[in-house]
């Protein structure tokens, strides 16, 4: 079965193609961050968001 979950690199692709700028991506992570805060950390801990710098 084909992984089908979006690493960070692509969400930060999609942001940039819709037009968020580095400023309101950072905005973007900063209210993630505050008002779902066991969602970001579940989330920004995934293997497939933030694999290891080794991997390609």
């Amino acid at each position: 079965m084909p992984n089908t979950n979006m690493t960070k690199t692509q969400w930060i692709e999609l942001f940039r193609e819709t037009g968020l700028d580095e400023a309101t991506m950072r905005q973007w992570h900063h209210l993630f961050e505050q008002r779902y805060p066991a969602q970001h950390q579940a989330f920004s801990t995934l293997p497939y968001y933030n694999p290891p710098a080794n991997s390609a």
